[in-house]
Formats: structure tokens, C-alpha cells, sequence
């Protein structure tokens, strides 16, 4: 990709502003399977990495550990729930990223938002995407993550590359959509948002 590449991917991001007033996107779809209300949902932020390699932007993921009560084992961003001491999402994001990879927060440099999202566990989640230092070190805490790797942004915005994915939950089929990359899946609220950011990037141009 070409250096400016973070320049323009940047136009096509929300400011925090922004991201702070929007309503989320997905509201409507899992609205009945919330375990509480919207207005008490659980404010929290991921840190959405772009790591830029030779051979193109890749996104840094993690797996979660098994023993974890919600989400074990599944694919996902470095992030958590909004702490009183945080004064934005994105210090929420860099706070858990530094806990659960040992990301170093001067490694990270803010491009912009998503457009915040529900998940069927009770959170509102604020996507903070960053490009990372390709130079970054990390490693998994191993109490909430277990690995950690890349997988090629290109992955995700090729349409062609969704795979249709369901789940029994509450009683009720929820079809869903995930990617395969090597031996991950990912799916869910990840993946969600990984199309999100497609999205968005496709409507700005900023990925061509």
C-alpha cells in the first residue's frame, strides 16, 4: 500500500466526537436478545490495530482464553469495559491492549472510530482503529488472552471471503457471518466489525 495510505484511511474514520453521539449501528438486529436495557448497556471500547507490512496492512487479533466466562476461545480485539479513570474510549482501548498483550501505548497511533455496536452480553462497544508500529512487541497475559497474530486486512475487504455462520441463542437461529484464516475463525462482534470498517472504507475509497 502506498504511504499515505493511513492519511485516507483516516478521512473515511469517525472523530471521537462523532462516535460518542451515534446511536449503535446494530441496535435494531439484537435489541431483543439484550440482558438489560439499552440506556444501562456497559460502555467499552477494542483497539482495532493496522499493522503495516510489505506485504499490506494486516490486523492484530487475539484469542481469548477458555476458561474466560464470556466469549472463550473466540477471535477478538484487545479491549474491555470503560473504567471510571478513562477518560475516552480510545484510553480504554490502549489501557486493556497494555494488559492483555503488553502492547506499548506509544506503539499505537489513533486513525479514527467505527460507529459504536451492541453485543448480546450487555456492552456498548466503541471501535478505536489505530496503525501500529510495525516494530511492536507483544505477548499474551495468558489469563485473558491466549494468542495473539495478524491476519491480512484484505482478508476482510473482499465481500467474497464471508462465510455464513449460525448459532442457537435463546432459544432462537441467529445466522451470522465469519472468516476463516488459517486455523481462527472469527466471527461475531468482530467480525461485525471488520465489515463495518469495510464499509466504510469502501463508501470513502480509501482503500483502493
Amino acid at each position: 500500500m502506498p504511504s499515505h495510505t493511513f492519511e485516507r484511511l483516516q478521512s473515511a474514520l469517525l472523530g471521537e466526537a462523532a462516535a460518542l453521539r451515534m446511536p449503535p449501528h446494530n441496535l435494531a438486529e439484537v435489541e431483543a436478545f439484550l440482558p438489560v436495557a439499552h440506556a444501562e448497556l456497559a460502555p467499552a471500547a477494542v483497539l482495532c490495530g493496522l499493522v503495516p507490512r510489505a506485504d499490506g496492512l494486516q490486523v492484530l487479533l487475539t484469542k481469548r482464553a477458555e476458561h474466560l466466562r464470556h466469549h472463550a476461545g473466540q477471535i477478538s480485539f484487545p479491549g474491555g469495559r470503560m473504567e471510571a479513570g478513562d477518560a475516552s474510549p480510545l484510553q480504554t482501548a490502549l489501557r486493556e491492549a497494555q494488559e492483555e498483550i503488553g502492547l506499548a501505548p506509544e506503539t499505537v497511533r489513533l486513525l479514527g472510530y467505527l460507529e459504536p455496536m451492541v453485543t448480546i452480553t450487555g456492552y456498548r462497544v466503541y471501535p478505536v482503529v489505530a496503525a501500529i508500529d510495525p516494530d511492536y512487541r507483544a505477548e499474551p497475559d495468558g489469563h485473558e488472552v491466549s494468542a495473539l497474530f495478524e491476519a491480512p486486512l484484505a482478508l476482510f475487504l473482499d465481500a467474497g471471503n464471508e462465510r455464513p455462520f449460525r448459532i442457537e441463542f435463546q432459544g432462537a437461529t441467529r445466522s451470522l457471518i465469519a472468516f476463516d484464516w488459517q486455523a481462527h475463525r472469527i466471527w461475531g462482534a468482530t467480525a461485525s466489525m471488520l465489515v463495518n470498517l469495510r464499509r466504510r472504507l469502501m463508501e470513502s475509497d480509501a482503500c483502493r
